[in-house]
């Protein structure tokens, strides 16, 4: 029996390490509270981004996967001493380093996204992102640590909750038959990548030495727009379709003085301005997990939002 540390506990971290106890693995998940253990799953409380407390908490371990990320709004003071941290980690102890990225280092970008694309992105967010990885990257190689990223779109899935697009501000309102209301234009051809799709990407490349030394783009679906995404959620919840409104930039201007999440959105507002596409034919090239299929991810999505809203007060 292996150990695997995942670092972080949000929707993709928690997703990770489940499949990793589904299978056998001896998983230790670090985070700043902890939590009660459950089945295969021991939980560590401590600050990932102390250096030398991960380090002891990834001894012996296989994989060091990197799930955590800071509150949005602190992405740029906050990302470099945890990737930092994670580094660090995966030298003293060895552990195959997992990066679970996105796609802002790439920036504004006409076509399709592919892993060639050079990280260009001028934002902050843009920027400590892809300095995390460009940095890993050289501790690859030079030998120093072995390290992978597998970069998602906005996450969509069983388990996403207010950090998702597609999550808490769309399906419990279409449940209600509610409008609801997106960022950009509701009708651009976006990409949304499964949440279970990307903790089997992180897990696949984790034991397959072809993916170390770079990124890839975690198994997605060819692109569908907001308003046909909620169409999909409302036939599979059995309701009547709901008006999807585009939230316009003065609208988000001034939600965004009341809301730290929504003003930081500025920086990725052409992501649902345009169509947004992303690749991840390299990935589906070399490793064997695909994207499930849509049917699935709908069904599922439903089923998990109607059991959730059923349990909140």
């Amino acid at each position: 029996m292996t150990l695997h540390v995942v670092v972080g506990f949000g929707p993709a971290g928690a997703a990770t390490a489940r499949l990793l106890a589904a299978r056998g693995h001896a998983v230790r998940v670090v985070t700043r509270s902890g939590r009660a253990p459950e089945p295969g799953i021991e939980h560590v409380a401590l600050d990932a981004a102390d250096g030398a407390r991960l380090v002891e908490a990834a001894r012996g371990a296989t994989v060091l996967y990197g799930c955590a990320a800071p509150p949005y709004h602190r992405w740029a003071t906050g990302w470099p001493a945890l990737a930092a941290s994670l580094r660090t980690a995966a030298e003293a102890t060895g552990a195959v380093l997992v990066m679970l990225g996105n796609l802002y280092g790439y920036g504004p970008v006409d076509g399709p996204l592919t892993e060639d694309l050079p990280l260009v992105a001028t934002g902050p967010k843009g920027r400590v992102r892809a300095e995390s990885w460009q940095r890993a990257r050289d501790l690859h190689e030079q030998g120093r640590i072995r390290a992978v990223e597998v970069r998602a779109s906005d996450f969509f899935g069983p388990g996403v909750t207010d950090g998702g697009h597609l999550a808490s501000r769309v399906v419990p309102r279409l449940l209600r038959g509610k409008p609801v209301s997106a960022l950009g234009d509701p009708d651009a051809p976006h990409s949304w990548t499964y949440l279970p799709d990307v903790a089997a990407a992180l897990v696949e490349v984790a034991s397959d030495e072809r993916a170390w030394g770079r990124a890839w783009h975690a198994p997605t679906l060819p692109p569908l727009s907001v308003r046909a995404m909620a169409d999909r959620l409302a036939g599979e919840a059995g309701t009547a379709p709901v008006p999807v409104r585009g939230l316009p930039p003065t609208a988000l201007a001034l939600a965004s003085l009341f809301s730290p999440q929504l003003r930081e959105l500025k920086e990725i507002r052409h992501q649902f301005d345009r169509p947004f596409t992303v690749d991840s034919t390299a990935y589906e090239a070399t490793f064997t997990t695909r994207a499930t299929p849509l049917d699935a991810q709908v069904g599922s999505t439903v089923t998990w939002w109607r059991r959730h809203l059923s349990t909140k007060p």
